[in-house]
């Protein structure tokens, strides 16, 4: 008799592409592939002054869990400040959002989508590195951001100017 249980995902502490996204590093955990689209997980090291720019996802629930360091969370809500061992919930419906770490210390945030697909976007727009690796923020021209902007709405995303939420 066949068992039809499904085997753990496991992903060893160096396994897992590693990517740098707008000069952050961005592990992915697991990805969509691996959970029948269900969710996907991010291991995310964000350096200081790091931290994507306002953006919504409609159809994404996205959590946040600070593992290390403190972020600023700003939404259409308000702004909260993020520090280790906080949890944070973007709920599906297309609220506006960004985080920044405003600190001088590392911020380790691990960031769960619901369902998965974000993941996607990351390794589109990402570069290869190495899980502790950190590339500059690339510096984006009119051209450069009009890419962007498509790319992201490719994957689900709406990108807001850097100064939308204040």
């Amino acid at each position: 008799m066949k068992n039809n249980t499904p085997t753990p995902i496991i992903t060893g502490p160096y396994e897992g592409p590693s990517l740098s996204v707008v000069g952050d590093t961005y592990r992915i955990l697991v990805s969509g592939k691996q959970t029948g689209s269900a969710f996907a997980t991010i291991d995310m090291l964000v350096p200081p002054g790091g931290g994507p720019g306002p953006h919504a996802h409609p159809d994404f629930e996205e959590t946040f869990y600070v593992v290390d360091g403190e972020v600023e969370v700003k939404s259409e809500a308000g702004t909260y400040i993020a520090q280790k061992g906080a949890y944070v919930v973007i709920p599906k419906g297309g609220m506006v959002h960004c985080f920044k770490n405003k600190s001088d210390k590392m911020a380790h945030l691990l960031c769960t989508v619901i369902p998965a697909g974000l993941e996607d976007l990351f390794i589109e727009i990402g570069r290869p590195v190495k899980y502790d690796e950190f590339l500059p923020a690339p510096h984006l021209d009119p051209e450069g951001i009009g890419k962007l902007v498509a790319i992201a709405e490719k994957h689900g995303q709406k990108v807001f100017p850097p100064d939308y939420l204040g």
